[in-house]
């Protein structure tokens, strides 16, 4: 009896010490890792948030950008830092969902994360280099197998979703196009607007602009309904290209036993700042499609997505040593 009544003490005492530092936290800089390089997708979206986080928060919230191995570098230094509630980490389909599949050593397994929130939904664009005679995706088609194995697509990495995205579009089309990684979206795209590269599948966030100014020309997006960004683009569907569909995600993580007050607090600020009309309005804007919901929810969607994409990596025979 003395032990059971020391053990529920001592349960009672951690719980208590728990809510007691939940409740003082944050005290000190938040850093947010985010596993890219300036001017990719998951860039512009941390630093759109970025400001209404610090403010939600009372403290100041540093974006880290940490590129590399497809996001597996910046995820792992995440994975691998205190779980204390000063690092957060931006969670990228294709890093938490497909790379499992192509890498042959993962630095991380997905079990080192707590789940925070998905924060949005995000279609890829297909843009060309504005010089080309490309007005649908039909035409990419018929010049890259006018010009076999001379049709680039750049994406950001090895095993990116934009990478598997064009390896899916010279699947069902039988395309000739070869692949050329790059450390992040940002670089893809400046890739693409120098000429190095003829083609990418990009983060409408990255995009956009380059698109509006005439750098890029924008001819479909890869979800199965049209993107809330580019609503006069049409689907690859609409644009002849049956049953094809790819849609990334991003949402945020911490490392695993983050105390559930603080994945509880970074939850519901999260959810409140990207559910005001005005933030809804600027992630549409900008290409990201705002989701929210339970830490759980979020949990979920990623399991979901690693069994997803398990047979469609296998299909592309795509590993990374």
């Amino acid at each position: 009896m003395k032990k059971i009544i020391s053990c529920c003490i001592a349960a009672a005492l951690t719980l208590s010490a728990g809510m007691v530092y939940a409740q003082q936290w944050p005290a000190k800089t938040v850093r947010w890792i985010v596993p890219w390089p300036p001017g990719g997708g998951a860039d512009v979206l941390a630093r759109i948030l970025q400001p209404s986080l610090s403010d939600a928060l009372g403290q100041t919230v540093v974006v880290d950008n940490r590129g590399g191995a497809a996001g597996n570098i910046g995820a792992e230094i995440a994975a691998k830092s205190p779980p204390d509630g000063y690092t957060i980490v931006f969670a990228y389909s294709g890093t938490h969902s497909i790379n499992p599949h192509i890498y042959r050593k993962m630095p991380f397994k997905e079990s080192d994360f707590a789940p925070l929130i998905w924060t949005a939904s995000v279609p890829q664009v297909v843009v060309v280099h504005p010089s080309l005679p490309i007005k649908t995706p039909k035409d990419i088609v018929a010049l890259a197998k006018s010009k076999p194995d001379q049709f680039t697509f750049g994406s950001s990495g090895n095993g990116a979703i934009n990478h598997l995205a064009g390896a899916l579009f010279a699947s069902v089309t039988g395309a000739p196009l070869t692949h050329v990684p790059y450390k992040g979206g940002g670089p893809a795209a400046i890739a693409l607007m120098g000429g190095e590269i003829a083609m990418i599948f990009g983060e409408p966030a990255t995009i956009i602009q380059h698109v509006k100014s005439g750098k890029m020309k924008a001819i479909a997006v890869t979800s199965a309904k049209r993107a809330l960004a580019m609503p006069d683009l049409p689907t690859m569907q609409e644009s002849g290209i049956a049953g094809y569909d790819v849609t990334s995600w991003n949402g945020q993580l911490a490392p695993a036993a983050t105390p559930p007050e603080i994945v509880r607090r970074i939850n519901t600020e999260f959810n409140r700042i990207i559910s005001t009309p005005e933030m809804k309005k600027r992630m549409i804007e900008n290409g990201y499609e705002p989701m929210g919901g339970a830490p759980e929810k979020f949990g979920e969607h990623i399991r979901a997505e690693i069994a997803k994409w398990a047979p469609v990596v296998k299909s592309a025979n795509i590993r990374v040593d």
